[in-house]
């Protein structure tokens, strides 16, 4: 286990802009979900107490005058808001600021040093669990051993050892979110296709990580957990129509429409990796189906490429990542061995293609604003996005594709990681009242749930 502590020097993540039109709750309630039973009462209070922490969230330091303003809601209101959460440790006054007319303004902003988040990345090979304040600033970063489909349930209690020892050595932790390969099928715990490690779907991650643990779990499809990192912080100017196109080991869409997740019936939607993209001659998938899109851009497919053409020495005995970065690398390359770049690039250029495949089938079905390609995939720099939206410009209705803006991601490489920490911030934004009620002030460290505390809803 490789374990990178970072608490001395935080890595922070900028900030985007935001909508308050698109301050609505992100996520349904599915059966599985540990806040469903315990929801507030009052839903229009426990709504605006949301919306003020969002607003404070992503624009920072604001007055109540200037927080009543942007959310349409009278000064009495938000100043009872703001006084339960205040009470429940959520916000504090950060002193005197310039308000209108020369009046006297008290600043307030969310405490977020004081909440941590733990989030948990399940890959088919790699589980990496890291630690997370409220603003994605990563506090620690742990990389599990190699995972391969013998070595599962290993896994899985190597992580339950990792991520007791966190709760036990972190009294702020008050949630952990969790990133797991799709189809994810909420209300039952299970991952429904693990392309070439089957193992995985005897795990009911929900009974397994959600049962008895001292603090709220929130698991989610991977490429889900990745669009709310980005709209969290991707620094988007408005995140309110957005697609996550996941390009890792497994191939993934996260999208939000209208400033919600779009999860469909089971929560099984958005799984682009299971289209056909050559319903006729193409390759056999595990799922069953013929032609999927994971058969041609996941990091099994372009290693098996790799290997195929052998222009990276030794890909054979690398990991599925370590051989897609080998590719990248050499396709970027100025000088050497002329004719294994020619190739390289002419691979990079094919897995562009069969990407933009992809964000045909995304545009046409779900028309966002804005597309953006993460994970391993999005290593391929310009040369894969050029030829991903070659091919959207050639398939695209006119009016749709240049409306469509395609990028790769910025975040971190442990974007993943960071994106299921999302989804229990996210959780975190959506529902404060949850969260008081199992944090009343002075019992952080117990790390036990109770239902005292709950922040009042007559506000």
């Amino acid at each position: 286990m490789h374990e990178n502590s970072e608490s001395s020097t935080p890595q922070p993540i900028s900030l985007p802009a935001f909508s308050i039109d698109h301050l609505a709750p992100s996520m349904p309630d599915f059966p599985d979900d540990p806040i469903r039973a315990t929801a507030p009462q009052s839903v229009v209070s426990e709504r605006n107490r949301s919306r003020t922490l969002w607003h404070l969230y992503h624009y920072g330091i604001s007055s109540r005058a200037q927080i009543a303003k942007a959310l349409g809601l009278t000064p009495a209101a938000i100043t009872k808001i703001t006084a339960r959460l205040i009470d429940a440790g959520v916000v504090t006054e950060t002193g005197d600021m310039k308000g209108s007319k020369r009046r006297r303004s008290i600043g307030l902003k969310i405490d977020s040093g004081c909440f941590h988040f733990i989030g948990v990345k399940f890959a088919r090979s790699l589980v990496q669990i890291g630690v997370f304040d409220l603003k994605g600033t990563r506090l620690s970063l742990t990389d599990m051993p190699r995972v391969n489909d013998n070595t599962i349930d290993a896994a899985i209690a190597a992580t339950h050892k990792t991520i007791n020892s966190l709760l036990a050595s972190d009294p702020d932790i008050v949630a952990i979110g969790m990133a797991v390969p799709g189809p994810y099928l909420h209300g039952t715990g299970y991952a429904a296709l693990v392309s070439s490690m089957p193992h995985w779907r005897n795990i009911n991650f929900q009974k397994e990580f959600g049962q008895g643990c001292p603090v709220p779990v929130f698991i989610e499809q991977d490429a889900r957990a990745g669009v709310l990192a980005q709209r969290l912080f991707g620094g988007l100017d408005d995140a309110g129509s957005l697609a996550y196109f996941l390009l890792g080991e497994g191939v993934g869409l996260g999208v939000i429409e209208n400033g919600r997740l779009v999860y469909g019936n089971l929560g099984a939607s958005t799984e682009l990796g299971h289209v056909s993209i050559d319903a006729v001659n193409g390759r056999q998938c595990e799922c069953g189906n013929v032609g999927c899109l994971e058969c041609y851009c996941s990091a099994g497919a372009i290693h098996e490429q790799i290997d195929k053409l052998g222009i990276v020495q030794g890909s054979s005995a690398m990991t599925h990542i370590e051989a897609c970065q080998a590719l990248f690398a050499l396709a970027e390359k100025k000088s050497g061995d002329g004719r294994k770049i020619g190739k390289a690039r002419s691979l990079v250029a094919d897995i562009g293609r069969y990407v933009g495949y992809g964000c045909v089938i995304i545009c046409n079905a779900f028309n966002p604003r804005r597309i953006i390609l993460g994970d391993i995939g999005a290593l391929g720099g310009d040369l894969l996005l050029d030829a991903a939206r070659h091919v959207v410009d050639e398939r695209v209705i006119p009016e749709i594709a240049q409306s469509t803006e395609i990028t790769l991601s910025e975040l971190p490489t442990d974007a993943a990681v960071l994106g299921a920490a999302a989804t229990a911030i996210t959780r975190f934004l959506d529902r404060p009242s949850y969260f008081r009620a199992i944090h009343p002030p002075g019992s952080r460290g117990r790390h036990e749930t109770t239902v005292q505390g709950r922040i009042r809803d007559d506000s």
